[in-house]
């Protein structure tokens, strides 16, 4: 569906402000969908992105830092998401034995389990969502996104 068409304006400013409408628009759109996505599995996007860099990072620990600056929503308070899945048995939390004002976050195997499986889930989304775009325009496309990134 064109841009014009899902939020019913027939005129922009420029291509650079369609643009920028339409990707707005299209990361909501994503979003939403990953959200209806992982609602089954009792977490939100953001815990899924903590899960999956623990996941990356496995068998080692994360620090609560190391995570914020790893997260794709920047915005996202990791220590709030990191009690919220420890409550859930989805990480633990150990004092570093070097320094004790430090603490260490680790997946646990509940939590491996759920981003596994929620992650083929989200593979068959994005395959879905990606299908119509090969891999040379998903090439040009993630060009331009780094581009527009690199200039703000």
């Amino acid at each position: 569906m064109k841009i014009e068409d899902a939020i019913q304006q027939k005129k922009f400013k420029s291509e650079q402000h369609k643009a920028h409408i339409n990707v707005l628009y299209t990361a909501a759109w994503l979003s939403l969908h990953t959200a209806r996505l992982l609602k089954p599995f009792g977490i939100t996007t953001q815990q899924f992105n903590i899960l999956r860099i623990l996941r990356g990072l496995h068998p080692e620990p994360s620090t609560i830092k190391l995570l914020t600056e790893r997260m794709i929503d920047k915005m996202s308070n990791a220590s709030r998401l990191v009690d919220k899945l420890l409550a859930k048995g989805l990480v633990e939390r150990f004092e570093c034995p070097e320094d004790r004002r430090r603490v260490d976050i680790k997946i646990t195997d509940l939590g491996l389990d759920l981003v596994g499986k929620a992650t083929e889930e989200l593979e068959n989304l994005e395959r879905a969502s990606l299908m119509n775009i090969g891999e040379e325009d998903a090439s040009v496309l993630n060009r331009i996104l780094d581009q527009i990134r690199t200039s703000g």
